[in-house]
């Protein structure tokens, strides 16, 4: 939710400015362009891969270290539903920039908030467009993931982080609390005690402690780690995207039910795979010892 107090010491003038301040994007390196119809200020959203089949989006506010403000989130909701409907996309990376992944949430937008003006809007709940995104998302983070950027990170299915990348929770630093999930997911990936201390001291973790800790998956040289993240979802890419999202269901699972009722779930999905034509190929050319070819049926 809200960008470290130390950070924001530094970027206090560029974080509160609003979302009407326009932004120039970076130039272009992708394969093409995902729609050139569509006018975005503050992400920049490509196609990436030999196949050009992995979507990917970098948050674009730099002068503010990616806070995410309104107008930021609603463009990657608008992006995730382009690539939701795009056959082609496999897997999404989602990155920031090289000092921040994102820095947390625009705190101007909130200061003036009341309980009245967050209660009855029911403020945040549409972050959720990111965890429910039903293809895989690969967060790609470099520098600052703190109060909301972390949550961003979480809310994706892999976090692959740059070696100087920092996570954190710093809500408490500012007299309020995660909430996007901090606390939640959190807890799920690095214990209570380690989510606790973060959570009611505002501490931060490295890109190596996260490891260690279970929220990172890898730990890369910063200039590597989108790349890496690219390839992680090009593998993806190479499966039946039916059983992806079938495996990725059945794993998000397991934080929500108990275990007999997970694996429950978890067979009813595998016998789902039974109706595709994807397990049918798979299992043949795994007896006939060559490589599957899926076609994602």
């Amino acid at each position: 939710m809200a960008a470290l107090s130390s950070v924001l010491a530094a970027t206090t003038a560029a974080v509160r400015r609003t979302c009407v301040v326009r932004l120039t994007l970076l130039p272009l390196t992708a394969t093409r362009c995902m729609s050139s119809s569509v006018k975005r200020e503050y992400i920049i959203v490509e196609t990436k891969g030999e196949k050009s089949n992995v979507g990917f989006i970098a948050l674009n506010r730099p002068k503010a270290l990616n806070a995410l403000c309104d107008g930021l989130m609603k463009e990657i909701g608008s992006a995730l539903v382009d690539f939701e409907k795009d056959p082609k996309i496999a897997a999404v990376v989602l990155t920031g920039g090289e000092k921040a992944f994102a820095a947390g949430a625009d705190i101007k937008e909130m200061e003036s908030l009341t309980f009245q003006d967050v209660c009855t809007s029911n403020f945040l709940h549409g972050w959720t467009f990111v965890s429910d995104f039903r293809k895989p998302i690969i967060a790609a983070v470099n520098g600052f993931a703190l109060g909301g950027g972390c949550e961003l990170a979480m809310m994706c299915d892999i976090i692959y982080a740059g070696d100087k990348a920092q996570f954190g929770q710093p809500e408490i630093l500012l007299g309020t609390i995660p909430g996007a999930g901090g606390t939640q997911r959190l807890t799920r990936a690095v214990g209570k005690s380690k989510a606790m201390e973060m959570v009611l001291t505002g501490n931060r973790l490295s890109a190596q402690e996260a490891q260690i800790a279970g929220l990172v998956s890898k730990v890369f040289p910063a200039d590597k780690v989108v790349e890496e993240a690219i390839k992680l979802a090009e593998k993806i890419g190479s499966l039946s995207k039916i059983t992806v999202q079938l495996a990725k269901k059945a794993v998000n699972a397991s934080l929500e039910l108990s275990l007999a009722e997970g694996i429950k779930t978890e067979r009813i999905l595998f016998h789902q795979t039974f109706a595709t034509e994807d397990r049918k190929e798979g299992m043949a050319a795994f007896v006939e010892k060559r490589a599957p070819n899926f076609k994602d049926k």
